[in-house]
């Protein structure tokens, strides 16, 4: 095996262990889209946003910028709060206003 087949090996690997996590944080994305649900409270809550981004760039060592991770971030978001929507709108709820201002949602 050259190098390139170990370097996409690993990757295969770490992408894996990736796909296990995302779907585990979307578990959780759903548990909390349940609460939500139950509380009337609306999918959309920007202020948690801005905790995770500045979080996450808080924590990132690189070799990935800031810039980078935040796009990430903002899909892996952008995903959750489509489940946690979905959650809500089982039973014909709605979100809270501000959800279709833009266009886009936020959680």
């Amino acid at each position: 095996m050259n190098e390139l087949e170990r370097c996409r090996k690993q990757i295969d690997a770490i992408d894996e262990q990736l796909l296990k996590l995302l779907n585990e944080r979307a578990e959780w994305a759903v548990r909390a889209g349940q609460w939500k649900k139950t509380n009337h409270q609306p999918v959309w809550q920007p202020n948690r946003e801005m905790q995770i981004l500045h979080h996450v760039e808080q924590s990132n060592p690189g070799p990935l910028d800031n810039a980078a991770i935040r796009r990430l971030f903002e899909r892996i978001i952008d995903e959750a709060r489509s489940l946690e929507r979905h959650i809500v709108s089982e039973s014909g709820a709605q979100s809270k206003a501000g959800d279709s201002q833009t266009g886009q949602e936020k959680e």
